[in-house]
């Protein structure tokens, strides 16, 4: 019979997403069969699963803690607010609707039964499934309409693990708030508590850790420390695009932060990078004269176009591009640096057409249908010899079919035969559908000394270890260090009740 534990926290952003991860990999290291589940995620940052299914990225990276592939199912419904109070609803990996944001609560019921059913139909597969709230689990004006947090520990009658970050403050007056607000049958379902990102001495905490116990009468499992591991966590987005990450030397890349930014995981794989020092700049000042320039992917590519136009950015990226910068455009990004975005069905909202940088030889349609594959290829453009049949991999979540008007210009054909990426002539600008496509190392190795070459730096001698091999190893020291500082024998003990 499986089993099944819940991590709910006391607000967004205290890392339910890491300690959910941090469990799937203990267990899994312990030899049993784990998934992760999170009812409701609401993030522009997913995934494509090998079959063409939408989900969030926060089950990906616990599914890889289980090394186990990535199904939708870890995530039944995503919501993905799009701008003009308009949402759009992914059900099991495809959308169902695109509402407005105050109608959300229309298709609770529906929802909820959605989730319990897919709950109960993939549970029994498994020896154990870690599930993971959403934000805080005692809002009471949505408690009525909660989906990811208590009403699926009830759904799936599972015991729960609390989880409160001392970084922010106050920790111990959310804690004992976060329980005073629950029923009593919910207060009765909180196991444990584990005090996230904490710094300091553990001896000097442990009176306070007694005295929070004898006030909610709920043990605390420990603190985990704040650490310095590279662990993908939805929580930790504001976080990363602020720039809390640590200065390098070497090349300096710099990400436009647009309004509607999707998928910044693309560039997870760079920031880890010893030559790679990487910045989000949502402001013409602060983008310098980087060695390369990124427009991520957006789920609002005209109203971010306009965004970058408005703010002075495109002049500056103008300007860029006349001294060979080099400009790289992911999915939405791909997309502003062609010619134009036409929107005559209104897919994105109430403008219709919108005028592009034109640095690519490129025009975009949107279309009713969304793009959302899996995809392989290789590079065929020989304007950077150095690409030149390299194997390229990725997924695609994209609206609208792109042209291109020289077939010279095509950087990226996939195996299918489409066409899935362009570059100018002087070979500065370059675009591409494909998220994800500096997890291969052998692009991402070609693409870094490319860049070091072109500024006349030392080409790295190192060989870079795959982000797979590297993840697992964070993903292991994760585990290592929930082992050193929680109370792991409590949680098997809860497991076991």
């Amino acid at each position: 019979m499986s089993k099944s534990i819940m991590v709910l926290g006391t607000a967004s952003s205290v890392g339910k997403s890491t300690i959910a991860t941090a469990f799937c990999r203990y267990f899994k290291n312990k030899g049993m069969k784990v998934a992760p589940f999170k009812a409701l995620n609401i993030s522009l940052n997913s995934f494509v699963t090998e079959d063409g299914l939408e989900m969030g990225r926060a089950q990906v990276v616990q599914a890889e803690a289980c090394e186990i592939k990535p199904r939708a199912w870890m995530n039944p419904v995503l919501l993905k607010p799009s701008g003009n109070m308009k949402t759009q609803v992914i059900v099991n990996g495809k959308v169902k609707c695109n509402i407005d944001s105050y109608k959300y609560k229309e298709l609770n019921k529906e929802l909820k039964e959605v989730v319990k059913e897919t709950y109960d139909e993939i549970s029994k597969d498994y020896n154990l499934v870690v599930l993971e709230g959403s934000g805080s689990c005692a809002e009471i004006n949505l408690k009525e309409s909660d989906i990811a947090n208590m009403y699926m520990a009830k759904a799936s009658n599972s015991p729960v693990i609390l989880v409160a970050d001392i970084d922010r403050g106050g920790v111990f007056a959310s804690v004992v708030g976060t329980i005073a607000l629950l029923d009593s049958e919910e207060r009765e379902r909180v196991k444990g508590i584990i005090i996230n990102k904490f710094r300091g001495s553990i001896e000097s905490f442990k009176p306070a850790m007694k005295q929070l116990e004898e006030i909610i009468n709920i043990p605390v499992l420990g603190t985990m420390p704040y650490y310095d591991l590279d662990i993908e966590d939805e929580d930790s987005v504001t976080e990363i695009i602020n720039n809390k990450n640590k200065e390098k030397n070497g090349l300096d890349v710099v990400v436009i932060r647009l309004p509607y930014m999707s998928n910044f995981t693309d560039f997870n794989s760079l920031s880890r990078l010893d030559e790679i020092n990487l910045r989000y700049v949502d402001n013409e000042k602060e983008i310098g004269n980087p060695n390369l320039l990124i427009i991520p992917g957006s789920k609002n590519t005209i109203e971010d176009l306009k965004f970058l136009k408005k703010r002075g950015i495109y002049s500056k990226i103008v300007e860029l591009e006349k001294i060979n910068t080099v400009i790289l455009g992911i999915c939405g990004g791909y997309q502003i640096l062609g010619e134009s975005i036409e929107d005559e069905l209104g897919i994105e909202g109430d403008v219709r057409s919108e005028k592009g940088f034109g640095f690519l030889p490129i025009k975009t349609v949107f279309n009713k249908e969304k793009v959302t594959k899996q995809s392989r290829g290789e590079v065929v453009s020989k304007k950077i010899k150095e690409f030149f049949n390299i194997e390229v991999s990725g997924y695609e979540i994209h609206n609208g079919k792109t042209f291109i008007s020289n077939e010279e210009n095509i950087f990226i054909r996939l195996n299918n035969n489409e066409v899935a990426g362009a570059i100018n002539n002087k070979g500065n600008v370059l675009g591409t559908y494909l998220h994800g496509i500096f997890d291969e190392n052998d692009f991402l190795t070609c693409f870094i000394n490319y860049l070091l070459n072109n500024n006349h730096m030392y080409k790295t001698n190192s060989k870079i270890i795959s982000y797979k091999e590297y993840k697992l190893n964070e993903l292991d020291k994760l585990a290592r260090l929930l082992e050193e500082n929680i109370d792991m024998k409590k949680v098997e003990e809860i497991l076991k009740k």
